[in-house]
């Protein structure tokens, strides 16, 4: 009987310890977060079958030091106990209104400051998961795609597709409002909630590419320019929930799709990585000024050249490089006498996966170099690149960041070069706001006032019209003129507060007007023309002389160093356009034109078609052109253009693949007469 009353009190004290041993697995803090105790373990980072190439190689990683993190993603409640202002947010495009759904438009530093905040308060060292200490925590011990198996049960599933939400001007029919309610879908092995999904949570890491050797509390690098998010999010594909799946954006980005959850621990002592090998694009660049720059071929001697493939990807490639599709591309002359182009790389056109590629063209070199990345924000569409030279020492690029796939959200970017793209400063959101008006295009000037002009399209199909940003203090501030103005109707003769047609190009004019071409919102089944004489607020609209412009074209309108304004597109591809040969006699010609205005636009009597004649050539136009035949009267039929011009006045031009250069001798110059 007594041993039955000792083992049954054994039992009794056992059960309380176990209890007492669970119970401090856990605990609640002064904020209302529940946190659960992360023992020290190893695990195989990455994912080499089914991941992206960003995830590999597979590497080992060993946490040394206990951590606790939060059971679930920082709620709205929680988050206003530190900033209330940010009650004003909720509910934003629909979306987190209550107080229990997880906190949205929550940037990295803000996040970072309430870890701050926090950990002032309850005299602990609060603060973001590392991104290995995430993985290692979403994992919870298992070697799957998730950590609910191979697949992910719909439980899991918020509108899981690529959408195009909150873009305004698309059927939303698929898209839908999801709660961001925490805690609803089952937890991890190790009881957490909402590592697949619901919002991507802010990581300490910056950005930056794997390598083979096992890691004992990695850190990631010591700079960069994309902080770390992992989980993904709703309203995105599923294949970006993994466990694995690495994302990230600028640290001052905000959106509807991230926030965060903190872990509390000391940060470990492990020495940040050093920044990455540059990519050739930065590599070996001279920083030499070429005492022979404005040297070139005689200007009053034709000179043509090319075309010339710039677009060098190794076929199959599959990231960060994208054989598939290549497209829209911005061009620049580099105060060291370099060429540097830039475009877009994708498996397709509205991915997450879409990146910024680079190819060089060195000074006094005949071959482009092979591509390597220019800019690549993770799992994020870096849609429209666009570049501008102020003619000194400055290179700025602009770029679209989407919040997720698509070029339906995106924000604008500004970053600057001073050594001829050999560094660049760190991206700044000129057009922080996710959204519609907020796409380059490849037209960007400087008036004569000293303003730098960037048209953006304003819309995400084929009509609409493109805005134009203005930056009057050197690109510091931004403004868009036409913002909030009533949808134009562009009528001829109609006024509104967006340039006709989208992709537009835009020129000033002697009188200090603005002057622009775009494709769509046609007059009259011409290309239509706008002109501003208030620097953007208002346009009026009539039709061109011009066709107009189809998918998979866009033109190229600037004013010409000797004074002629330039502009290039193509005709219409059954009709062509009727040009006079070299004997008087009128040609019919297709593809690819140039035209020259002497009069400020009022008409464009040179016109060239843009090939390098006899013999015929087939030929790869790359994105959306495909193959092509170059003969006497028939040039690329369609394609993105960018141009520049050098000092030497030659005119360089690129399209989806093609490199060409000529001079304004060889553009006033009639075409050869020759067989049809």
């Amino acid at each position: 009987m007594m041993k039955r009353i000792w083992l049954a009190i054994f039992l009794l004290f056992l059960a309380g310890r176990l209890q007492v041993s669970k119970a401090a697995d856990t605990f609640v803090n002064s904020a209302g977060m529940k946190f659960v105790r992360i023992e020290p373990g190893s695990f195989m980072m990455g994912q080499k079958d089914g991941g992206d190439w960003d995830e590999r190689p597979v590497h080992r990683v060993t946490i040394t030091r206990p951590f606790w993190m939060a059971v679930t993603e920082v709620t709205n409640a929680q988050y206003e106990q530190f900033d209330l202002k940010h009650r004003e947010l909720r509910g934003k495009l629909g979306l987190s209104k209550l107080d229990d759904e997880a906190v949205v438009f929550v940037s990295w530093h803000e996040a970072v400051k309430f870890c701050e905040w926090l950990s002032k308060k309850e005299v602990k060292s609060y603060r973001l998961p590392t991104e290995a200490e995430w993985e290692y925590a979403c994992r919870a011990g298992t070697t799957t795609a998730y950590h609910t198996g191979p697949d992910l049960p719909k439980e899991f599933h918020r509108n899981a597709r690529m959408s195009w939400f909150p873009d305004p001007a698309r059927s939303r029919k698929d898209d839908k409002l999801v709660p961001l309610t925490v805690g609803l879908t089952m937890p991890n092995p190790w009881g957490i909630f909402d590592m697949h999904g619901n919002v991507e949570e802010w990581c300490y890491d910056w950005y930056g590419p794997y390598s083979k050797d096992a890691k004992t509390d990695p850190v990631g690098f010591e700079s960069g320019d994309f902080k770390v998010t992992r989980g993904g999010s709703h309203s995105t594909q599923l294949s970006y929930l993994r466990s694995a799946n690495r994302l990230g954006t600028l640290p001052a980005d905000k959106s509807w799709l991230i926030g965060f959850r903190v872990v509390l621990g000391r940060m470990p002592n492990t020495k940040l990585r050093s920044t990455p090998v540059p990519p050739l694009n930065r590599q070996r660049v001279s920083w030499r000024i070429h005492a022979d720059l404005i040297e070139g071929p005689d200007p009053n001697e034709p000179y043509f050249k090319g075309p010339i493939e710039y677009v060098k990807i190794h076929p199959a490639s599959n990231g960060p490089m994208y054989s598939e599709h290549n497209h829209d591309p911005a061009l620049v002359d580099c105060p060291n006498g370099d060429l540097l182009a830039i475009w877009y790389s994708c498996r397709e056109e509205p991915g997450r996966e879409l990146t910024i590629l680079a190819s060089r063209l060195r000074y006094g070199t005949d071959e482009w170099d092979p591509a390597s990345v220019f800019w690549d924000a993770p799992d994020r569409n870096d849609h429209a690149p666009a570049f501008w030279f102020n003619g000194r020492d400055t290179i700025y690029h602009f770029n679209g960041l989407s919040a997720a796939a698509t070029w339906g959200n995106l924000a604008t970017v500004m970053r600057i070069s001073t050594d001829s793209g050999t560094t660049w400063s760190k991206a700044q959101l000129i057009n922080p706001e996710h959204g519609l008006r907020h796409m380059p295009v490849e037209s960007v000037f400087q008036t004569r006032e000293g303003f730098i002009i960037l048209p953006c399209d304003a819309v995400t199909g084929g009509n609409g019209g493109t805005a134009v940003h203005i930056s009057r203090d050197g690109g510091k501030t931004w403004a868009d003129p036409g913002a909030g103005k009533p949808n134009p109707s562009f009528a001829s003769d109609s006024t509104g507060g967006w340039v006709a047609g989208i992709h537009a190009g835009v020129v000033q004019l002697k009188d200090g007007s603005l002057m622009a071409f775009g494709r769509g919102n046609n007059i009259d089944n011409r290309m239509p023309m706008s002109i501003s004489q208030d620097m953007g607020r208002t346009w009026t609209y009539s039709a061109s002389e011009f066709s107009p412009l189809g998918s998979g074209q866009r033109l190229i309108l600037r004013r010409l160093q000797e004074g002629p304004i330039l502009f290039v597109s193509f005709t219409d591809r059954r009709k062509g356009m009727i040009i006079p040969d070299a004997t008087g006699n009128q040609r019919r010609v297709f593809g690819m034109f140039a035209a020259l205005s002497f009069d400020e636009g009022k008409t464009w009597p040179c016109k060239r078609l843009i090939t390098a004649g006899w013999p015929a050539k087939n030929l790869d136009g790359g994105g959306n052109t495909g193959s092509f035949t170059m003969d006497e009267t028939h040039a690329e039929p369609r394609g993105y253009l960018a141009a520049t011009q050098t000092p030497n006045g030659l005119i360089h031009l690129i399209s989806s693949k093609q490199y060409y250069v000529f001079n304004l001798a060889w553009l006033k110059e009639p075409i050869l007469a020759g067989k049809e």
